[in-house]
């Protein structure tokens, strides 16, 4: 049996939920043919996109990766780092509810019924 990283199990815990949620979602594999920076998970849900760059402990998204969160927030996605502070609250960052990670900003509209 494999052991998992630390980042391995804020991914499992992740898309855990997004299954429940019934989130469409995928793994990017850019593979050295695609852009660099791409977040870990990448969706859709309820007709919004997000994606979210999975860290564990105290390691930060490098500046790539930030500038492709940031990129995708403008464009008025749902991207975000998930790490073992706010890997639980899934559901209400698709909602666009703030959690109490400091990680997470989300200034843009998300409409549901």
């Amino acid at each position: 049996m494999m052991v998992m990283t630390p980042e391995a199990k804020v991914k499992r815990k992740v898309t855990d939920q997004l299954k429940q949620l019934g989130a469409y979602y995928f793994y990017p594999v850019t593979g050295g043919y695609g852009r660099g920076g791409v977040p870990d998970i990448v969706g859709c849900h309820r007709g919004n996109f997000f994606a979210f760059e999975c860290k564990a402990g105290k390691n930060k998204p490098t500046a790539l990766q930030e500038k492709n969160l940031s990129d995708i927030s403008g464009a008025g996605g749902i991207a975000c780092v998930i790490n073992e502070d706010n890997m639980m609250d899934i559901e209400n960052i698709l909602k666009g509810i703030e959690t109490q990670s400091e990680q997470i900003e989300m200034d843009f509209p998300v409409q549901y019924e």
